[in-house]
């Protein structure tokens, strides 16, 4: 099956605030820059490229090209797919999604609620916005005489959100990264079975390569029964990836390492004990050398 894909990628320098602020700071300086976003002296540059199956008229900045850097970026990312007709609007600051909207009940959806308060984006820019695509791809289609290219297959890290306790909550991270096209299906496994109570994912996030990411997350209690697997299905596969999860109890110090240890706390008490006893003789001996000298 070969999927097209209409894409409009722009990225935007941001001057804001330093890292090592506060995170909320941070978080208040994402959502203000979105005042940036009609900036008219942006200079753009616009290429197509038609790669991996996908019809991409592409645009890019010149601070993307490398002529120009920049410390924080903002990217507009926007895409059209058939024969699925559906596709994704979105903002992302350095790399980190600010919100996208949601296409079927046409609102904006912030990826922290708290972005929400500062800022505002009208959805019916994102849906307008999809019409052009939807035409923009017609054209670029025919064009290109339909020619298919090849999938790029994800690669996939699954991995705990924090360090893992048994009987204390936590998050399986599913993270898929460098694939196209944006389409992709992944399945929760608990022991086998699927699992769909408490899953969430993000949207399609934009690479600097033209490719994307995606997170999927499953909250779960760790025990030393269950076993999680991520499973992902991408055209760019052959056959569905699967990655495996499961407790394993930390290794015990082997042998030579306590021996190791006892020995150094032993070498410790003793140096104690010696330079103990030369401070005791020591002042002892000057009490002496004073009395015998008596008063002056």
């Amino acid at each position: 099956m070969v999927t097209f894909i209409s894409l409009f990628h722009r990225r935007l320098p941001v001057h804001c605030i330093p890292q090592h602020f506060p995170q909320n700071a941070r978080d208040i300086c994402r959502v203000q820059t979105l005042t940036l976003l009609e900036t008219p002296k942006t200079k753009m540059a616009i290429t197509r490229i038609p790669i991996l199956g996908l019809f991409i008229p592409l645009l890019i900045s010149l601070q993307e090209s490398g002529a120009i850097k920049e410390d924080h970026v903002i990217i507009q990312a926007e895409f059209y797919l058939k024969p699925e007709e559906s596709g994704e609007f979105m903002f992302d600051f350095d790399g980190d999604e600010i919100f996208h909207v949601d296409m079927e009940k046409k609102e904006t959806v912030w990826r922290l609620p708290e972005f929400g308060r500062f800022a505002s984006f009208e959805a019916q820019g994102a849906l307008a916005n999809m019409a052009v695509n939807k035409a923009n791809l017609d054209i670029m289609m025919k064009r290109s005489n339909y020619t298919p290219n090849t999938n790029v297959p994800p690669e996939v890290t699954l991995l705990p959100d924090k360090p893992v306790e048994l009987g204390e909550p936590n998050t399986l991270i599913c993270f898929i990264d460098k694939f196209s096209p944006p389409v992709i299906t992944v399945t929760w496994l608990r022991n086998g079975r699927p699992v769909t109570d408490g899953v969430s994912e993000t949207v399609f996030l934009p690479r600097d390569d033209h490719l994307f990411r995606k997170f999927h997350y499953l909250p779960f209690l760790p025990t030393t029964d269950d076993v999680y697997d991520c499973k992902v299905e991408h055209w760019g596969l052959d056959e569905p990836l699967l990655k495996h999860w499961e407790y394993e109890a930390p290794a015990p110090l082997p042998e030579t390492t306590e021996n190791a240890v006892c020995a150094l706390g032993l070498i410790v008490a003793l140096v104690g004990i010696i330079a103990g006893t030369i401070f005791i003789i020591k002042g002892v001996r000057k009490a002496n050398t004073v009395e015998r000298q008596g008063p002056l």
